[in-house]
């Protein structure tokens, strides 16, 4: 992996845990000379991340859409900084840049932005690893919405499967350097329930 795109919150959020580990992860990036693509701001977690990296001389691609550059404030001593027109060219765009994906806490974005990631290998339109740092069990209610999907035949468990968990980043990191996408489709039928 050369790149990984992070999506996490503009917010800081209440545990410290959850900055910390958002620097650790940038400063590992770096340390493993994968370049980091996140959301292109100075604030929150995604501020965090970015510093992490680098502060270990790593290099960081800022993807951020020109209506959010006044409110997320775009971070001034990034690698690059990729101006786009909308959320969904930006996501697009990091989803283009990047060889996985890494989702911290976050809000209703960093949700949106991780299932349209996986809906969009889910789908088969790309092969990349997508993982979840559970900072402090944050995921945890979101993985067993999961299994009730899987449960209740929504979400094959293979499909569910394409999502690696861990709180701990190096096993995150090993989970998705071996990860191989799953070569089923995704529809369900009454049969196979």
């Amino acid at each position: 992996m050369n790149r990984i795109t992070v999506f996490c919150g503009s917010s800081i959020g209440t545990e410290q845990e959850f900055e910390i580990n958002a620097k650790l992860l940038g400063q590992k990036l770096a340390k493993e000379n994968i370049e980091l693509v996140y959301g292109g701001a100075n604030v929150g977690l995604m501020g965090a991340v970015a510093d992490g990296a680098l502060i270990e001389k790593g290099n960081v691609i800022g993807v951020l859409p020109n209506f959010l550059k006044s409110k997320e404030i775009a971070h001034k001593y990034l690698t690059e900084l990729i101006l786009v027109d909308s959320m969904h060219e930006r996501k697009t765009k990091m989803n283009e840049l990047c060889d996985g994906v890494i989702a911290l806490p976050g809000g209703f974005g960093t949700i949106e932005e991780l299932f349209e990631m996986l809906t969009w290998s889910q789908l088969g339109l790309h092969k990349k690893p997508i993982g979840i740092l559970n900072i402090n069990g944050f995921y945890n209610e979101l993985i067993n919405l999961l299994n009730t999907m899987v449960n209740n035949g929504f979400l094959k468990n293979v499909n569910k499967q394409m999502l690696l968990v861990s709180d701990d980043i190096d096993v995150l990191l090993n989970k998705m350097k071996n990860y191989e996408a799953p070569t089923v489709g995704k529809w369900i039928d009454k049969k196979t329930v």
